[in-house]
């Protein structure tokens, strides 16, 4: 009896669950010399999936344009099921924020790395995120929209 109440938090699957590529100004844009400017846009979600089991996923936008003029648009948004029971309600917001991204973003990073040299680019290399700062942010950017 004592064992259904111990918390549980195991992953069931990471997994990519989006990804597109596009190159609208393909072949001239790759003939330009000048470098371009690379934008690169982060997002984390959770749902609940069923009871005690709950999809993070971390979406990665790269968008790299020279001038007004697309060189190449990847999105990517890989997920992963988690399952967490019988942890207290103050410590989930963390752990789907903070934890779930965390052990998603690696897989992300070498998705958005492998796509774009797929696509005959250098690799676009992600930097390192630290959720917990990102988690915390958005904390209190929602604590401020409640009190204003």
């Amino acid at each position: 009896m004592a064992d259904e109440q111990n918390p549980v938090f195991q992953i069931q699957r990471v997994y990519l669950k989006e990804a597109s590529l596009e190159q609208p100004n393909s072949p001239a844009i790759l003939l330009e010399q000048q470098q371009p400017n690379v934008d690169i846009q982060l997002g984390v979600a959770a749902e609940p999936a069923a009871e005690g089991v709950f999809e993070v996923s971390v979406t990665a936008t790269v968008h790299t344009k020279i001038g007004d003029k697309t060189v190449f648009l990847v999105e990517v948004k890989q997920a992963g099921i988690f399952e967490a029971r019988n942890i207290p309600e103050d410590q989930m917001g963390a752990i789907l924020g903070i934890a779930c991204p965390q052990i998603v973003y690696p897989y992300l990073r070498a998705n958005v790395a492998d796509i774009v040299n797929r696509a005959g680019f250098p690799p676009v290399h992600l930097a390192e995120i630290n959720f917990q700062a990102m988690y915390e942010q958005q904390q209190q950017q929602q604590q401020q929209g409640l009190t204003q």
